[in-house]
């Protein structure tokens, strides 16, 4: 069976980026299956792009590349990375969008990509690493090639992380902070859904106390309510609306269970 390519983005579906990239794979590994994860990811918004991924890659077989192109430093001097995860690798930049994967699967191996016989071309874009670094490099990992050939092995602590994706204990309760946003509005935060074991009976943002329930219709249509999603953290949702809309917050705002 063919690897699997994974591809996140920020570049939507206007232009041929992602075509382009596609092209390229295909140019290199004809026999490489590559799936589209999401294209929509707010422009340069790398903690949406973490939070993404993290929910994509256990669902892959093992061997599995994941390329994420949201690179708002494209160009500059932010490093080109490859990981090994054990049950897969990614390919991207090294500004965070890997936080959330890696602290579920601990690095194996990670290399700064400085090696350009595996690129498309040995002088690079300044503003398209997606189609002339990433994309080739992921190609030649799928088709079999070692991750150490790639380039120059790195400290994976010395990766990009980050701030505000975990939790904390406060005075006025566990702080979290909003990680992403979906296509529903829903207000997805870094609390996790073990949190519930706890005596905590409520999500309070911007001054409101918003009633932690089971399902969607535990509470009246046009509702705010907070419960757990599918990816194991606390939500804050309306029932059949929009709870970005009617909260007015941004990725990034800080949260509390009491």
């Amino acid at each position: 069976m063919a690897c699997c390519i994974t591809l996140l983005t920020d570049f939507g579906h206007q232009d041929v980026y992602v075509g382009v990239m596609k092209g390229v794979i295909l140019s290199l590994y004809s026999q490489a299956q590559v799936i589209d994860l999401c294209h929509e990811i707010p422009p340069q918004d790398c903690r949406t792009a973490s939070f993404q991924l993290l929910q994509a890659v256990p669902y892959f077989p093992p061997q599995t590349v994941h390329v994420v192109v949201v690179d708002p430093g494209v160009g500059t001097r932010r490093r080109a990375i490859a990981l090994d995860l054990g049950i897969g690798y990614c390919v991207g930049p090294d500004n965070g969008v890997f936080s959330q994967v890696c602290d579920r699967y601990p690095p194996q191996r990670v290399v700064e990509l400085t090696q350009p016989q595996f690129w498309r071309t040995p002088n690079p874009s300044a503003t398209f690493h997606g189609r002339d670094i990433f994309a080739p490099v992921a190609a030649h990992l799928a088709a079999g090639t070692d991750l150490a050939r790639l380039g120059s092995a790195i400290e994976p602590d010395s990766l990009v992380r980050l701030p505000h994706l975990t939790y904390e204990i406060t005075p006025q309760g566990i702080q979290g902070w909003i990680q992403a946003i979906d296509h529903f509005g829903n207000v997805i935060t870094t609390l996790p859904a073990a949190l519930l074991a706890k005596d905590y009976h409520h999500i309070q943002i911007q001054g409101q106390q918003i009633p932690l329930v089971h399902t969607y219709g535990d509470v009246p249509p046009q509702h705010l309510m907070a419960l757990v999603g599918s990816h194991g953290f606390i939500e804050l949702a309306v029932n059949g609306g929009n709870a970005q809309s009617l909260l007015g917050c941004q990725n990034g705002d800080a949260v509390w269970l009491v």
